[in-house]
């Protein structure tokens, strides 16, 4: 069984040789170890055995963005010409700063990238209070035209080949408009104006539901992730607003794809418990990372008795554990996952991390760990 087919029969609830393996984030395909860009820190040398690793013995799921021609970038939702965008390069880092024009205000954001950490930081977000954001709302609302660009994706799937598959990478409405913000502010307007909240839900979402039926009609057939549902988890709100805010919504998204032959998935870090009902009543066929404690409240065998018959599970292996955790002590986490991921009936299990290193330098210990998964998955 190849690796790609090994993916699609998971997703399908078919019939499999093992289960798969993935590094999450790390596939060897998108990172490029020869690149001497100077943010690029997958050119370090320490890098280069786990991508040569990650290609050649995991079933790559490859994330990917699409993007719709001639339409510009409909950043948040709005059209371009209200969006301004500079970016500096400095001995610090990379600084990009936005300025979107909303009315008689100028909202203003700066995100920060260090050439050490690939992560980008936000330390200024671009809504900061309700009256920033009711003045998002009011702006004019992107018009949507132009035709999918499936170049990328093209391109990406075929270096893919047999090893796997490309997954199409998707927010949610509530990532969106969150995002925006800093987290002390989203959750005090989330909780105490759900009015206004829901009318940024809601534009949102107009723009997001157009663009998943465009890639999903153009792309028919592909696996897909959603992401954002975890803003809404507890503790930051309860459970009621998380169907609300999020479930809600990403049903639309699961439906649309899945009504093009897709397979979509959520991905939600955190607390899951009192949750996964409206996960599961979203249609979605995968969750991800399922997040042993304390980062979560759930163990994995949980979610596989309760919710794996209609989902494929992926976990539950802590990222902190990779780099951290002495290998033999790693090695009984990953057995103590493959064994509750496979346990009883259900549609499926992927053995995968919560997500990823991401300083210039790859720990020994972590190499060692990754080997680790592999050796385990393949004496299955």
């Amino acid at each position: 069984m190849t690796r790609r087919e090994r993916l699609m029969n998971t997703f399908a609830g078919r019939a499999v040789d093992r289960p798969a393996v993935s590094f999450y984030e790390i596939d060897g395909i998108r990172q490029d170890g020869h690149d001497p860009g100077e943010f690029n820190i997958f050119s370090d040398p320490s890098w280069l055995p786990l991508l040569q690793l990650a290609r050649e013995k995991t079933d790559l799921m490859v994330l990917t963005g699409v993007s719709i021609r001639n339409n510009g970038r409909a950043v948040n939702a709005v059209p371009d010409e209200y969006i301004k965008t500079t970016t500096t390069v400095t001995a610090e880092g990379k600084r990009e700063h936005t300025t979107l024009a909303a009315g008689n205000r100028v909202l203003t954001q700066t995100c920060f990238r260090e050439r050490d950490i690939d992560t980008l930081w936000t330390p200024e977000h671009l809504i900061k209070n309700s009256d920033d954001l009711q003045s998002w709302i009011d702006l004019p609302e992107f018009t949507a035209h132009g035709e999918v660009d499936v170049a990328e994706v093209m391109r990406r799937d075929d270096l893919v080949g047999n090893r796997g598959v490309v997954v199409l990478d998707t927010p949610d409405p509530l990532c969106m408009v969150a995002a925006m913000m800093d987290m002390e502010e989203y959750t005090i307007v989330a909780l105490t104006e759900p009015e206004l909240f829901k009318q940024a839900l809601d534009k949102a979402a107009r723009y997001i539901f157009w663009k998943t039926e465009q890639v999903a009609t153009a792309l028919p057939g592909s696996l897909w992730r959603i992401f954002g549902p975890e803003y809404a988890s507890p503790p930051y709100l309860p459970p009621r607003l998380f169907k609300e805010y999020a479930a809600d919504y990403c049903a639309t998204m699961v439906d649309i794809i899945h009504k093009h032959g897709g397979y979509a998935r959520l991905h939600s870090h955190g607390n899951l418990k009192d949750i996964l009902g409206y996960i599961a009543g979203t249609g979605c066929v995968g969750l991800d990372p399922i997040e042993p404690p304390p980062q979560g409240d759930v163990e994995l065998s949980y979610v596989r008795g309760n919710y794996g018959k209609d989902m494929v599970l992926f976990g539950n292996l802590e990222a902190c554990w990779i780099e951290n955790m002495e290998p033999e002590k790693f090695r009984s986490k990953v057995r103590q996952a493959i064994d509750e991921g496979t346990a009883g009936e259900g549609r499926g299990f992927v053995l995968m991390p919560s997500s990823s290193p991401y300083g210039r330098k790859l720990p020994a210990l972590a190499m060692k760990n990754y080997e680790i998964m592999i050796d385990e998955i393949e004496k299955i």
